[in-house]
């Protein structure tokens, strides 16, 4: 079975990711096996790149570097992870104004954090984490979330869908480094 990622995909994917920045991809029989055990399978391409290209990097997006899969930054304010339960929400969410009772906010707000995402990365030193949806409808969508809320990443525009997915929001970094995160303003 081949798995090839469409050569301008990787083209992008190489070229955002310096050789020299990047960790050991993990092969596909890695893949499959991360993915038995959690009961996902990745969402393209960013199954691809783990798999052929690099399992991590040093180098941005986002600001602190990518993860390796399924990794979590230390200061993870989460709590128990289940990659199959639906990412909970399909909009942008700011808890922060949320009126609502904290007994009936707090299991909300922990669902975002611990269901159906995978952590990309952090900004500023842990206050911003990315993630990777791969449960429910925002299945392959890029996410930002940080204490007060939760925001897609906007697609490109011109584009079928609200939000952007990886390569989306890979190639948005690349082009505009200073200002990539502008998009979401």
């Amino acid at each position: 079975m081949t798995h090839d990622l469409a050569d301008a995909a990787r083209q992008l994917l190489t070229t955002a990711f310096p050789s020299e920045w990047r960790e050991t991809p993990l092969g596909w029989e890695t893949v499959r096996e991360w993915e038995a055990e959690h009961g996902v399978v990745l969402p393209e391409p960013y199954r691809a790149f783990v798999a052929e290209i690099s399992n991590g990097s040093s180098y941005g997006p986002p600001e602190d570097g990518l993860l390796p899969l399924g990794w979590l930054p230390d200061d993870w304010p989460g709590g128990e992870r289940d990659f199959t339960a639906p990412f909970p929400l399909t909009e942008a969410w700011i808890w922060e104004n949320d009126d609502r009772d904290p007994d009936e906010l707090d299991p909300l707000v922990d669902e975002v954090y611990n269901h159906g995402a995978l952590v990309l990365g952090t900004e500023t030193s842990g206050l911003v984490y990315w993630l990777l949806v791969l449960s429910g409808p925002q299945r392959g969508r890029v996410w930002l979330l940080a204490d007060v809320g939760a925001v897609p990443f906007p697609a490109p525009k011109g584009s079928n869908q609200d939000s952007a997915n990886f390569l989306q929001w890979v190639k948005r970094w690349h082009e505009c480094p200073d200002d990539w995160a502008t998009a979401l303003l």
